[in-house]
């Protein structure tokens, strides 16, 4: 297991990974469309994929700055449902989730 310190390094660079991620995406989408109509549909099609894309990296970067509050807070590793410690198997897979896996499994997730 990491020490705290090394946690919230990894997840403060996850997070500007990210960032950089949601600024390349959205500079991808600044360019003109194409003056083709087929090859416009394809560009459309593409924009979707890069709106998933941006979507799902924003949604990490707002667990990881959670994350990192409830370490700040001196929480990290608790799960904010239940309250029980969450597994040390989880945390090094997934070091910004908020739920023990029961209660992940319980909202869906």
């Amino acid at each position: 297991m990491h020490s705290l310190s090394e946690i919230r390094a990894g997840l403060v660079v996850r997070l500007d990974q990210l960032a950089a991620e949601v600024e390349r995406l959205e500079s991808e989408q600044r360019v003109p469309l194409d003056d083709d109509s087929a090859e416009q549909a394809v560009e459309r099609e593409d924009d979707e994929t890069i709106d998933a894309r941006q979507s799902a990296a924003t949604e990490q970067m707002k667990a990881i700055r959670l994350a990192i509050a409830r370490l700040d807070a001196g929480h990290y590793g608790l799960c904010t449902a239940c309250g029980i410690p969450i597994d040390a198997a989880r945390l090094e897979a997934v070091p910004h989730t908020a739920h023990c896996i029961d209660c992940e499994r319980e909202f869906g997730g």
